[in-house]
């Protein structure tokens, strides 16, 4: 990688110390979390200064640090791109070269905030039960070394126990991931890898750590040649660590921060008593519409969001499933259902961003039980409303299919992009009856909710739709599901 530094970016002295440290240094934190903490230093001061931390790559690590931890983000408006410079991380550490330094800043007292990106089928943590999954090659490392974590569990723990034998207060755990309950789900895992190792650790994690809830909303597409050009263009020098997304952003907080947090509203955050509200209405309206998108998208041979948002019928089909959506939550003080689905489609139309469809089809065992089954549980027993959340179920279905179909099973898992691709495949085989189909994928291990299993009618509004798209195509299974 050739990395170019702004003139002058090694020597600049930065406002503020750490106090951060932020597990998962992707594109999505340095458009988010960075920006606002960014913010809230500039509006108010204090030691903040995050410390980045990549579990795998280095190289976005070595750029970051020739930039004096420095970057830009280009936003996508409709009247062109505008770029800015974010300062608010002092270095960044990759866990994968050398796990000591990521040790030292979780131990170090100065830090009291662990922000966390890393998608979520890097917790390994099972979602029903909230207990690790020991198979998980993250935590089957960490619990056989746990001095020497690898995995994102595996630190959490070994940081709080060397604050504990230090006798330091605690550090305060958020995830930023979309996650159902982040901050109870994580809190419940840390306690369980604990437990296994040390349960007087376990006793203190449980009486002594905050883990705080999230929701974050920013659009942000892998970074590509253009990003670059454009940050060089807007700015006057090239910068390989360059993000772009859209212009609106979004953070609801749980504000239960012990010792201290920065003045994130200043970024415009919203701290909240309680975030589950806002994370439903975002996993199920937003995150559940860009799933079903981005498989029948891939179905219609559509590369990006804003492609798919360009065909009338699939433009349709989304708001219809927002509407389905809506109708499976309660209402929510100062939102509207209605106005925030219109803004979300203005958002997905925005011929500036290029979201892959791909992208976001990634992972899909891990997205679908709380985009689709949890919302599909929540509406009464064959209602109307079923057949957009059904269809999505098809749609990845057909998906994993087609890859199958198309090249070699070893390929196949490397295209499909799912903790679970090696189960998919041997599951569907060389199967292309629907029902069969159906059957085999909705039995995975602990995945799909009992209520849809035993739910006749689920399945088999789910084996029509599939049906449909193998047989007919992405235009008729639309015209299917919008008939009046």
């Amino acid at each position: 990688m050739t990395v170019s530094a702004m003139p002058g970016a090694q020597n600049r002295q930065k406002a503020g110390r750490p106090g951060i440290v932020h597990i998962g240094i992707g594109a999505f934190h340095r458009a988010h979390q960075a920006v606002y903490t960014d913010a809230a230093m500039k509006a108010q001061g204090g030691d903040w200064q995050i410390i980045g931390v990549s579990l795998r790559s280095t190289d976005i690590v070595d750029a970051l640090n020739a930039q004096n931890g420095e970057f830009t983000v280009v936003e996508r408006h409709s009247d062109g791109p505008k770029a800015y410079r974010i300062a608010s991380m002092s270095e960044a550490l990759a866990a994968a070269r050398d796990i000591q330094p990521v040790l030292d800043a979780l131990a170090d007292p100065a830090i009291r905030i662990i922000t966390i990106t890393v998608t979520e089928k890097a917790y390994g943590i099972d979602r029903v039960s909230g207990r690790v999954v020991p198979e998980h090659p993250s935590i089957k490392h960490d619990l056989a070394s746990p001095r020497q974590p690898a995995g994102l569990l595996g630190l959490l723990v070994e940081g709080l126990r060397l604050r504990k034998q230090a006798d330091l207060p605690p550090f305060t755990v958020v995830s930023c991931d979309n996650l159902p309950s982040n901050g109870v789900l994580l809190r419940t895992g840390v306690i369980d890898f604990a437990k296994r190792i040390d349960s007087e650790l376990a006793e203190w994690i449980a009486q002594t750590v905050s883990f705080p809830s999230t929701m974050v909303d920013r659009i942000t597409p892998a970074s590509t040649a253009a990003t670059y050009a454009d940050a060089k263009l807007l700015l006057g020098f090239e910068d390989p660590a360059a993000v772009e997304t859209e212009p609106f952003s979004q953070w609801v907080i749980e504000d239960d921060f012990p010792n201290g947090r920065p003045a994130w509203e200043a970024g415009g955050a919203v701290m909240v008593d309680d975030v589950e509200p806002y994370e439903r209405m975002k996993l199920r309206m937003l995150n559940g519409s860009h799933s079903l998108i981005a498989y029948m998208g891939q179905l219609g041979g559509y590369r990006y969001v804003r492609d798919v948002m360009a065909d009338a019928g699939l433009s349709r089909l989304i708001a219809r499933h927002m509407e389905n959506a809506a109708a499976t939550m309660q209402p929510l003080a100062g939102i509207d259902f209605t106005q925030y689905a219109e803004d979300l489609l203005a958002r997905f139309r925005n011929p500036e961003i290029a979201h892959e469809t791909r992208q976001i089809a990634m992972d899909g065992t891990e997205k679908l039980p709380q985009r689709i089954f949890a919302p599909a549980c929540d509406l009464p027993r064959g209602s109307v409303e079923l057949g957009t959340f059904a269809l999505c179920f098809a749609a990845w279905m057909a998906v994993a299919r087609q890859h199958l179909n198309e090249v070699e099973p070893s390929t196949a898992a490397e295209i499909l992009n799912d903790p679970r691709a090696d189960e998919i495949i041997h599951a569907l085989g060389n199967n292309q009856d629907t029902a069969s189909i159906y059957d085999r994928l909705a039995m995975l291990p602990d995945w799909m909710p009992k209520q849809l299993l035993s739910d006749p009618l689920w399945r088999d509004g789910v084996i029509a739709r599939l049906s449909v798209l193998l047989s007919d195509g992405v235009a008729e299974a639309i015209g299917h599901e919008l008939k009046p």
